[in-house]
């Protein structure tokens, strides 16, 4: 089954909202970088990581692990879009 960009991203923001609350998710913009704005830390991160692993069935390898890949919603989308599209 192929997963189109806008339900990743609407996978994503629901998990994000989580953490920043309902409020907090519906300002951020998709190439705001979370981790600037101070909204996650590095224990996120790895919350951030696993979720994706098993919401969209992907293994995010170690040189993957770079949090350029993570910090915006749109750099979330893209790296998890390109990893189901190597299947």
């Amino acid at each position: 089954m192929t997963m189109n960009r806008d339900v990743i991203r609407t996978k994503i923001k629901t998990f994000l909202g989580k953490f920043f609350g309902e409020k907090g998710v519906e300002s951020l913009g998709d190439d705001d970088n979370f981790f600037e704005l101070g909204f996650v830390n590095s224990l996120f991160a790895m919350q951030l990581i696993t979720f994706i692993e098993s919401e969209f069935d992907v293994t995010i390898d170690v040189a993957e692990l770079n949090m350029d890949n993570f910090n915006t919603l749109h750099k979330i989308v893209d790296t998890i879009d390109k990893k189901i599209s190597q299947r």
